[in-house]
C-alpha cells in the first residue's frame, strides 16, 4: 500500500467528506494490542490520509482505555509522518469561549492510570518533550483553521486528566491559578507517543464548555459538549482539506530524529525480541 503521510486522530464523522476518494480500511497488528477501530485510508488533495476513530465507531472506548499506544503504531507502521489530533476541551479562560478552537503549545499531564511509552522490557529512551506539539504542523494547523473561517487561537497550555469524569469546581480553579487555558482527557499520551514514534503532532482543539469555573455560564455536559463537536464538524472537515496542500514539503523540524540522543540503553543488551517487536519504531538506530 501507498505509504500514507497524514494521520488524523478524531470523531469517526470527520472522514466523512465528498473530496475523500479511493477509500480503502485497514487494521495494522501492532505489538501492542489493536487499535481504536479500523483505521480509513483515503486520497485528499492528491495525499493519501489515513482516519482514526479514536474512541471506535460509536465511540465505546473511555479516555482511560484507549489503547494509544497501539493507535500510533498503526499509523507509524502505515508511512505516517504527521499527526493532527481533533478534541474536545473544556476552556479555563473567558476569552477562549464555546465553538472557538485552540492550537495548543504547552501540555500538562495530570492523568495516573495510562501506559506513557513504547519503550520498557530492556530498552529505556528518554525523549525530549520540552515542545510537546510540533511548532511547524501546529502553525500550519492554525492557518488551515483560520482560512476555514473558524475563530482560532494560537496556543495554550492545555491540562490533560484522567476522567472519564469532569473536573471539581476546586479543580478547575486551580487548574486556572496554574496558567492553564484549556482542559481535556485525551491529548495524553498521544502526543509523547508520537514524540516517540519520530511524527509531528498538533492538535485542533475544539472549546466545547467553560468546564465548571464559569460562575454565569453551564457547567459542562455530555449534551453540550456533542452540541459544540456538531456545530463544528464541517469546520474540522475543511480545516484539514486545507491543511493537506501545506505538507507536500519534507519536515525540518527536530521530531523526525526525536530518538537520535534519546536511547541510553548499550544497543548490545537489547532484548532481541525488542529490537523485533519495536523495528518500524527504532529500526534506523537499532539493528
Amino acid at each position: 500500500m501507498e505509504a500514507v503521510k497524514l494521520g488524523v486522530i478524531g470523531g469517526s464523522g470527520v472522514y466523512d467528506m465528498q473530496a475523500l476518494t479511493d477509500i480503502q480500511e485497514v487494521k495494522p497488528k501492532t505489538p501492542f494490542g489493536e487499535p481504536s477501530d479500523t483505521i480509513v485510508v483515503g486520497t485528499l488533495v492528491g495525499q493519501r490520509v489515513a482516519f482514526l476513530p479514536r474512541h471506535g465507531r460509536g465511540h465505546r472506548i473511555s479516555p482511560t482505555e484507549l489503547n494509544s499506544r497501539a493507535n500510533i503504531f498503526a499509523l507509524k507502521s502505515l508511512g505516517v509522518e504527521r499527526i493532527v489530533s481533533i478534541s474536545a476541551c473544556g476552556s479555563l479562560r473567558e476569552d477562549y469561549a464555546p465553538r472557538h478552537i485552540v492550537i495548543p503549545d504547552q501540555l500538562f499531564d495530570r492523568t495516573r492510570e495510562r501506559a506513557l511509552s513504547f519503550f520498557e522490557g530492556g530498552l529505556v529512551v528518554h525523549v525530549s518533550l520540552a515542545e510537546p506539539f510540533c511548532p511547524d504542523l501546529s502553525g500550519e494547523l492554525y492557518q488551515a483553521v483560520k482560512a476555514a473561517g473558524a475563530t482560532v487561537h494560537n496556543g495554550g497550555a492545555f491540562v490533560a486528566i484522567e476522567g472519564p469524569r469532569f473536573s471539581t469546581k476546586a479543580e478547575s480553579n486551580v487548574f486556572r491559578q496554574w496558567g492553564m487555558d484549556i482542559i481535556g482527557m485525551t491529548v495524553v499520551p498521544e502526543a509523547q507517543l508520537a514524540r516517540e514514534a519520530e511524527i509531528c503532532y498538533a492538535t485542533m482543539a475544539h472549546v466545547t464548555d467553560y468546564d465548571v469555573w464559569h460562575e454565569t455560564e453551564e457547567t459542562v455536559t455530555v449534551e453540550a459538549v456533542i452540541k459544540n463537536l456538531l456545530a463544528n464538524a464541517e469546520l474540522a472537515k475543511q480545516a484539514i482539506q486545507n491543511l493537506v496542500p501545506a505538507l507536500h514539503t519534507e519536515r525540518t523540524c527536530t521530531c523526525q530524529h526525536a530518538l537520535r540522543d534519546a536511547i541510553i540503553t548499550n544497543r548490545d543488551v537489547v532484548p532481541e525480541q525488542v529490537k523485533k517487536d519495536l523495528r518500524v519504531l527504532i529500526g534506523k538506530y537499532i539493528q
